[in-house]
């Protein structure tokens, strides 16, 4: 099975003018020759980002800190991973949620 890890990017900043994009200030004036008129896509990759089917994928989530200390602590007495707990959670959720329409 394929893993692939989508990391939280909290480093992109916003508000009072002091914004900052990959370390480099937003308000930089853009210089015309920073895009080429045309882009070569010829040695291009299709499907580059295309996630399979039978992929876990893996997400930042936040949660409240109470429930993430009964969570962690329910995961270790099961011998279990937190994400497995909590996936494992949602989908007998989904279950229920779905049983009583």
């Amino acid at each position: 099975m394929n893993s692939i890890f989508i990391p939280d990017n909290r480093s992109v900043r916003y508000g009072s003018g002091n914004s900052f994009l990959r370390g480099k200030p937003m308000t930089d004036p853009i210089e015309e020759d920073e895009m080429p008129t045309e882009i070569d896509f010829t040695r291009a990759s299709r499907g580059l980002h295309h996630v399979p089917a039978d992929s876990k994928v893996f997400l930042p989530a936040s949660i409240e800190r109470s429930m993430w200390e009964y969570s962690s602590a329910r995961a270790e007495q099961k011998g279990v991973g937190l994400s497995q707990l909590l996936t494992d959670v949602l989908k007998h959720d989904i279950e229920i949620n779905e049983a009583l329409r």
